[in-house]
């Protein structure tokens, strides 16, 4: 097998800022005066907004020149403590993907502009393999002031990841490079797999000439930024009710419950197709966004599902077994987001829509365990009256509107090991959100019983099993 490698930029890239200023700081503390660079804090400063320009790494290069003098293990101790700061601001999701190429063989390398001294203790904290970077000259005690080797940057980085290559015969053909900065595509070009993070404006521009993948790592993957903030970002100040359901009357509590950070997971009753609408207020009201598992038919219609994944949506193939959805929700998770989901995988048919006893498969509960995050219980109740299964399209009308309740309990940590039993817990609790009316056991009409399936349903609804569709195995 080809040995292949994962190369990745570091400021704005893995990190969301500068790491030169954490190292700044760390090596006053240790008594070095890092401040003889003319204008460097307003260099950092405009670097940290807008991204790195040719202008922008004239200090860098006299970083080198105003190091002469200073003792080399005083900065090998500051730049160690540097590392354990830098290593809890890697941004959300970038752990996950350097696991991924960490299980799938590649060699992990770190290709920056900074100074090794600086950005060695990182690297090895990290478990990186090597490091391509800008190198002093030392005369064993002090930095001389000069450079070992060319200053890595730009056209000059990508021809140093192209020697290191070819000194450890890694195939760059079939390897990765992830980088910010439009002054990185020669480097991003020598490989068969760029990805452009969290890309500055000439960066966008050119990855979506070339077709490279564009992500961010303080995001699920797939979730789109448009200058800078996500879909959700930008139209939650217009998710209110009356703009977005004129045809209901919505009330929602218990928002205070959501967890103003970190990863949460929402588990709600399924009831209608116009249960994600209220989530997506509820939501909006509480100022987070969130991920939401669908069924394939919404992720494969053209226009809708590309939204939705825009949106950071996962798509849900029930009949293939597939373990991925979950495996992409536990890793929105683990990243500090919130992910949203019905315990009951879809709407329950027949009889089953009228059952007290509210059960669910076992998804949530694994993920819960998985991931340690709580979860969040949240009782819905009225979305049948505004867009009733049997119904290909909602209620218009905003004369007579439906009353929609939506209750969001108090967050609880999964601690059952067995499925079984916390996914009944987890329904129990979102149960005890209903109004009274959802505990009481009837018989419904023919006509309550038909809004239950799917439009052009010729079954009998009264001979449906009133056991939920799908198993758990």
């Amino acid at each position: 097998m080809a040995i292949h490698a994962a190369i990745f930029d570091l400021d704005r890239t893995l990190i969301a800022g500068s790491s030169a200023t954490v190292v700044q700081r760390h090596l006053a503390d240790a008594g070095i005066n890092s401040r003889d660079i003319p204008f460097a804090d307003a260099f950092a400063e405009f670097y940290k907004r807008f991204g790195e320009n040719w202008l922008l790494m004239q200090p860098a290069r006299l970083a080198g020149r105003a190091a002469k003098g200073w003792d080399v293990e005083t900065v090998a101790i500051a730049c160690k403590a540097a590392a354990d700061e830098l290593f809890d601001q890697l941004a959300p999701f970038a752990a996950g993907v350097i696991e991924d190429h960490r299980r799938n063989g590649a060699l992990l390398v770190l290709a920056t502009t900074s100074p090794e001294p600086f950005i060695r203790p990182l690297m090895e904290k990290l478990g990186f393999d090597d490091l391509v970077c800008t190198k002093w000259k030392s005369d064993g005690g002090s930095f001389t002031g000069e450079l070992d080797g060319p200053f890595v940057w730009g056209r000059t980085k990508a021809e140093a990841v192209k020697a290191w290559a070819d000194a450890n015969d890694v195939h760059l053909d079939k390897s990765y490079a992830y980088s910010d900065s439009y002054f990185d595509a020669p480097l991003l070009e020598a490989v068969g797999n760029p990805v452009a993070v969290n890309p500055d404006l000439q960066l966008s521009a050119t990855a979506r000439i070339n077709g490279w993948k564009i992500r961010h790592f303080d995001k699920s993957d797939g979730v789109a930024k448009v200058a800078g903030l996500e879909i959700q970002d930008w139209t939650r100040p217009f998710m209110r009710p009356e703009f977005v359901a004129p045809n209901a009357k919505i009330h929602i509590t218990g928002t205070d419950n959501i967890p103003a950070e970190g990863g949460a997971l929402l588990v709600f009753n399924h009831r209608s197709y116009f249960d994600p609408t209220v989530m997506g207020l509820l939501m909006a009201k509480a100022g987070r966004s969130v991920r939401g598992l669908g069924k394939k038919e919404v992720f494969d219609t053209p226009i809708i599902g590309r939204f939705a994944k825009a949106i950071g949506g996962v798509r849900v193939e029930r009949a293939s077994g597939s373990n991925e959805p979950l495996e992409k929700a536990a890793a929105a998770l683990r990243g500090g987001e919130c992910v949203m989901m019905a315990p009951e995988g879809t709407i329950p048919r027949g009889p089953a829509f009228f059952n007290p006893e509210l059960k669910g498969r076992w998804g949530a509960a694994r993920l819960a365990a998985e991931t340690g995050v709580p979860v969040v219980p949240i009782g819905i109740w009225g979305t049948e009256h505004v867009w009733p299964r049997n119904a290909r399209l909602p209620r218009l009308s905003v004369l007579d509107r439906p009353v929609v309740t939506a209750t969001v309990g108090e967050p609880f940590f999964v601690t059952d090991d067995n499925p079984e039993t916390a996914t009944a817990h987890i329904m129990s609790t979102i149960s005890a959100l209903l109004p009274p009316e959802a505990h009481e056991l009837r018989t419904p009409s023919p006509e309550e019983l038909a809004r239950t399936f799917p439009p052009g349903y010729n079954g009998d609804p009264t001979a449906e099993s009133s056991r939920r569709p799908g198993t758990d195995t």
